[in-house]
């Protein structure tokens, strides 16, 4: 079977990033794009999903005493 090349510049960036996951795009986006101030909001959420994770299991006592 023979290949076929990308016809241009975006499809061959399309190819390359078919592999990366949802993280590392995250990241490259915060890079290139200058975007830091997202990153607080993005991990203040993620604590946020965590304590409402662990309120649900039997860790949810040790969760309550830290407010």
């Amino acid at each position: 079977m023979d290949e076929k090349k990308p016809a241009n510049e975006f499809e061959a960036a399309a190819e390359r990033a078919a592999n990366e996951g949802l993280l590392s795009e995250f990241w490259h986006f915060l890079q290139h794009n200058k975007k830091w101030w997202l990153l607080p909001i993005l991990i203040v959420l993620l604590l946020v999903g965590l304590l409402m994770l662990l309120s649900t299991t039997a860790a949810a006592p040790f969760v309550y005493t830290l407010f």
